[in-house]
């Protein structure tokens, strides 16, 4: 039902026959129903309905299922309406366990590679002011100021066409190739792996609980 909901919302977006659109939205209603019903369900089985909301899956679930039952009227109520309701194929998550690990991974590792990024923000800041000082009046469109400077240096992170930036600046200083060469380094290999390497930590962490949970 998740996955035929996504496609249903994805048959939309082809702007199809009005016919067409009427038994998708019909499909809509039956497919709402189908969800309303099972997390009444879910509700009904718990011996007090508060334990049901004890776990962070279910209140995902609920509030899911609770916008999707929002009705359709309206021109700007349909937009709304169609954006809340593609975010039922998010119930796969809670419905996969691999998922729901990837997610739960992610969530716990998030507060460590925040102090990684909040450093590397620090040494774009340095990198893009240099860069800014040095490297204006050569491009302004790529070093006009430090925040322009920093959305270049992230081009050249991402190793976008960053030789042509490099050799640019290279033409009037031809040493300039190792301020490219460091950041890329320092940013690129060393910070990056770090936070690989935060997500794998976290991710053992989670499959050890995971195990744990399921011995138990």
């Amino acid at each position: 039902m998740i996955v035929i909901s996504a496609l249903a919302i994805g048959v939309r977006s082809y702007d199809p026959h009005p016919k067409i659109i009427f038994y998708l939205i019909r499909l809509d209603y039956f497919i709402s129903l189908i969800f309303l019903a099972e997390i009444l369900i879910r509700l009904l089985a718990e011996n007090k309905i508060i334990d049901f909301f004890k776990s962070g899956w279910n209140i995902f679930d609920f509030i899911i299922v609770t916008v999707s039952i929002i009705p359709i009227t309206g021109n700007e109520t349909i937009l709304v309406a169609r954006l809340l309701r593609i975010f039922r194929v998010l119930r796969l998550i809670s419905y996969i366990p691999e998922l729901s690990r990837i997610v739960t991974t992610v969530g716990r590792a998030i507060p460590r590679i925040g102090y990684v990024t909040l450093l590397m923000f620090v040494i774009f800041y340095i990198y893009g002011t240099v860069g800014n000082i040095f490297f204006d009046y050569i491009n302004p469109f790529l070093w006009a100021d430090i925040p322009t400077s920093m959305l270049t240096l992230f081009r050249v992170i991402t190793l976008e066409d960053w030789t042509d930036v490099m050799y640019e600046v290279i033409e009037v200083y031809p040493y300039s190739w190792t301020y490219f060469i460091s950041f890329i380094i320092i940013v690129g290999f060393i910070f990056l792996n770090i936070m690989v390497a935060i997500v794998l930590d976290v991710w053992q962490e989670t499959v050890k609980k995971f195990q744990l949970i399921l011995k138990s």
